[in-house]
């Protein structure tokens, strides 16, 4: 009996050393919950043409605020799968697998369009359609509560016209 209660009281001590932060833990948890209740509204507006099995994408991103992106990672999928051969990309943007690219939107601050990211790829085969979603991968840890301007969606036909979203 005397074991068993030698036995709880160090594991209380040991809770209450593990559970109480030191300054310096508590001072890094008050900034991370600073950074995470930063609310950022994005959104992305473009278009999306395509002709002979290329699809061509322009899309500015925006910020609605209240709180500044550092930096943001916007996702393009497609519905149809990318080209096997080597995709040429603008710096910033990079492949994730077989229908998808993710490329890095810059800082944007509160109430400002960022700058217009431009790329082309090719996707497999020829085919008559296909549907881009677009979408936010990673916010700058920012809180997006208005998750619906952030993804977008456009159904884009072989005709060499644009298609908006």
């Amino acid at each position: 009996m005397r074991r068993m209660r030698g036995l709880a009281v160090w594991g209380a001590m040991g809770v209450l050393a593990v559970g109480s932060p030191t300054p310096a833990a508590a001072e890094a948890g008050e900034a991370r919950e600073a950074r995470e209740a930063a609310e950022a509204d994005l959104s992305y507006h473009g278009f999306a043409v395509m002709h002979g099995g290329r699809v061509d994408v322009r899309l500015t991103p925006r910020n609605h605020g209240p709180a500044d992106v550092a930096d943001a990672t916007v996702r393009l999928r497609w519905s149809v799968p990318l080209a096997a051969r080597a995709q040429r990309l603008p710096d910033g943007c990079a492949r994730t697998g077989e229908r998808s690219v993710v490329c890095r939107t810059g800082a944007l601050a509160a109430d400002t369009l960022g700058e217009r990211i431009e790329l082309g790829v090719w996707l497999r085969g020829r085919p008559a359609e296909a549907t881009l979603a677009v979408d936010t991968v990673w916010a700058g840890g920012a809180v997006d509560r208005n998750r619906a301007n952030d993804r977008q969606q456009v159904l884009v036909l072989d005709t060499g016209d644009a298609y908006y979203f």
